[in-house]
């Protein structure tokens, strides 16, 4: 695979996007070209928050784009979801330097998903995905960076890259599962008694508040809607994380290039919206994003981001919702944990040594943990995944 040759872009317009999504597919809509776009033109991905694109291309002897990675340049490690400030501070204590760092990943997303994308039609996907692996080593050295994070990687990127030598980090996220359920009492059944109560009271008690519900996709949610999800989504932030990535140009965006694929969960109340959880709609998952609201009701989280998360998918047959990052909680409402992945390469030897050394325990206590949350199922015995 000699011929082949590693660029990195400062725009992903810069790449055609048939270009990329012929590699990207159309399973995960974060790693498409149109959501990556959108971040990027609506001026969430970018200068203003310190995400930088160097997006990788590999071209083969002709030109041609076979593999891409999003790619981003970082000065610090914000909206990452994978954390690594002990890490740069170590560094920074040892007299070097942490930042720029490479970033391999959809920002603002923690969605797992695929990041080395390869052209369906590669001859030998295994060696492509394992040059993509060196070119983004080579380029860490070549442009004098610390270290490459790919974070949220699929379980079959995070082995290739542990045979290249790159130090491998688990996590942990809730994800329901569809069993072929005919609806929603359907799931509810499978659960044991006393957890099925609670989620019938819980629903009860959000449904019986003076709210109206709907759930909108793609041109059905108008520009006044949206405006009425962004006071949602920078409520939250400022409760939580007290800085906006997002801004109001990226949901509208989203919605005209993702279409039918946007999936907003509304509350109403007396005809004025309240309340939002904005998903994606893959090929086979629903993916929980943003949510928020202006006011309290019982249950009004559980009822948007989860249950109507989980009657949706049933409805339109999809496999599985992913909720997003944390929440043990989840586990309660028939979301299981499930391993994330990560994988890094540090290019400080000392360093390198230290993280190996840290995420090698880490994962023996993550494994451990993954396996007591799974020990929490409210499923029956005889439904036990």
């Amino acid at each position: 695979m000699s011929a082949l040759t590693l660029s990195l872009h400062r725009a992903i317009a810069e790449i055609p996007a048939a270009a990329w999504d012929a590699c990207a597919g159309t399973d995960n809509p974060f790693v498409g070209h149109a959501f990556l776009s959108a971040l990027e033109d609506s001026g969430s991905a970018g200068p203003r928050t310190g995400w930088l694109p160097q997006h990788a291309t590999i071209r083969d002897g002709e030109g041609r784009i076979v593999a891409v990675a999003p790619t981003y340049a970082k000065a610090h490690s914000y909206g990452e979801y994978v954390f690594d400030h002990s890490w740069a501070r170590a560094l920074e204590q040892a007299g070097g330097e942490y930042y720029p760092k490479l970033q391999v990943a959809v920002p603002f997303s923690p969605v797992p998903g695929p990041r080395l994308l390869l052209h369906p039609d590669a001859e030998d996907p295994a060696a492509l995905r394992s040059t993509l692996i060196g070119a983004l080593r080579q380029a860490c050295g070549e442009l004098g960076l610390s270290s490459v994070h790919a974070t949220f990687c699929i379980e079959e990127e995070y082995e290739a890259f542990g045979a290249a030598g790159w130090q491998q980090r688990l996590g942990v996220q809730f994800h329901w599962d569809n069993r072929g359920y005919a609806g929603f009492d359907d799931f509810l059944g499978a659960l044991s008694s006393r957890k099925r109560k609670i989620i019938k009271r819980e629903r009860r008690d959000a449904n019986q508040c003076g709210l109206t519900f709907r759930t909108l996709r793609g041109a059905e949610i108008t520009p006044d809607l949206w405006g009425h999800f962004y006071r949602f989504y920078t409520s939250t932030v400022d409760r939580k994380w007290g800085s906006a990535y997002l801004t109001p140009d990226f949901f509208p965006l989203l919605s005209d290039r993702l279409g039918d694929r946007v999936v907003l969960m509304l509350a109403e109340q007396d005809g004025a919206p309240v309340a939002g959880a904005l998903n994606l709609m893959g090929a086979d998952t629903l993916y929980g994003r943003n949510w928020g609201c202006d006011g309290e009701w019982p249950f009004l989280h559980f009822e948007l981001c989860y249950y109507r998360a989980i009657d949706f998918a049933i409805a339109h047959g999809l496999k599985r919702v992913e909720a997003g990052a944390q929440g043990h909680h989840k586990i309660q409402r028939g979301y299981r944990p499930c391993p994330t992945y990560s994988a890094h390469w540090i290019q400080h030897p000392g360093l390198r040594r230290a993280v190996a050394d840290f995420v090698a325990e880490e994962r023996t206590h993550m494994l451990s943990e993954i396996a007591e949350l799974d020990a929490q199922s409210p499923y029956r015995e005889d439904d036990a995944v």
